[in-house]
């Protein structure tokens, strides 16, 4: 696995539960704004695995060894990111399977 650094605009945490069961795994919904010549886009990395800080900013691992380093103010959803988790939490029958989490979470603590 090569490591793969991205540097989002904005960023959440999802989590994704396993059936009607509480427990799941996490993923980071990213977001780019984009400009005149280019969109917006978004990315959603493969599962988080461990999560570091550094000074201004979270480092989220994931499964694929790729890291999301994300400015710890810049957490929530804009229209670059907006639109895919409206899909996700729209889906007929998996309403209840994706939760964002809050961004007063204690990501240092989180068993990934």
């Amino acid at each position: 696995m090569s490591e793969q650094n991205y540097f989002p605009d904005n960023w959440v945490v999802l989590k994704i539960k396993e059936g009607k069961l509480d427990r799941g795994f996490y993923k980071v919904l990213a977001g780019w704004s984009g400009g005149y010549l280019s969109g917006d886009s978004w990315r959603m990395n493969s599962g988080i695995t461990k999560v570091t800080e550094e000074g201004d900013h979270l480092k989220f691992w994931g499964e694929s060894g790729s890291c999301y380093v994300c400015h710890k103010k810049t957490y929530g959803l804009r229209m670059n990111n907006s639109g895919v988790w409206n899909q996700m939490k729209g889906m007929e029958g998996f309403e209840d399977q994706f939760v964002l989490l809050p961004e007063d979470t204690n990501w240092l603590e989180m068993e990934w």
